[in-house]
């Protein structure tokens, strides 16, 4: 892994790509290297770490994704209820019917259950460390970005035509999250860990049992 000046001869950025229509602040381009070199002094740690060192990352990156869908979640569960309290149709409040009150007590729950698994896993991360908290982080990452889509996703609805517009931000969250579950590994992979470590307890009860027979 080498740190590559934007200015060095062969480098081309090619286009800025939107994800979901929206620019990303952080960018996501594509860039063409054309027999681009750097000095030896560019490298990052050592030969051969580059890999290591995108692991070491990934634990607190993914965590980090997990709170900001939190705080999606928190924001749009905000207007949720906003909207269905102002929002008058067939003579009475959004709120008052009781699918929207399910929805927003559904919610909360929801996101306080993913909250406290986010808590559990950053303080494994800073007891244990990232490896024994591998199993949490592959949980959390699938959770997080799916329940706070739940949430924006009813928001939407109660909204409208309205929750699909940039005059609110939940189109914006919609898109961001829906990227998340691909980003820094997709459902299926982080699923497959947790799974894999089920079983690794499953079978390790079965062979302890079979030495006690």
């Amino acid at each position: 892994m080498v740190v590559v000046p934007i200015d060095a001869s062969g480098i081309r950025i090619v286009r800025n790509l939107s994800v979901f229509g929206y620019q990303d602040r952080e960018g996501h381009a594509e860039i063409e290297f054309d027999n681009v070199r750097v000095p030896a002094s560019d490298l990052l740690k050592g030969e051969g770490e580059g890999f290591a060192i995108g692991q070491a990352r990934l634990g607190p990156g993914r965590i980090h994704h997990c709170m900001r869908a939190i705080g999606m979640a928190e924001r749009a569960l905000e207007l949720l209820c906003q909207r269905a309290d102002s929002r008058v149709a067939f003579g009475a409040a959004l709120s008052d019917r009781a699918n929207i009150a399910d929805w927003i007590a559904e919610a909360r729950i929801e996101i306080e259950k993913s909250r406290l698994l986010i808590l559990k896993t950053a303080w494994l991360m800073d007891t244990v460390g990232n490896k024994e908290a591998r199993t949490e982080i592959a949980a959390i990452k699938v959770d997080a970005p799916n329940i706070a889509l739940n949430v924006v996703d009813r928001a939407i609805q109660v909204h409208g035509g309205l929750g699909v517009t940039e005059d609110v931000p939940l189109a914006g969250f919609w898109a961001h999250l829906r990227a998340m579950r691909i980003a820094d590994g997709p459902d299926e992979v982080h699923k497959r860990t947790i799974a894999r470590h089920e079983l690794r307890k499953h079978r390790r009860r079965a062979d302890d049992s079979k030495g006690v027979a």
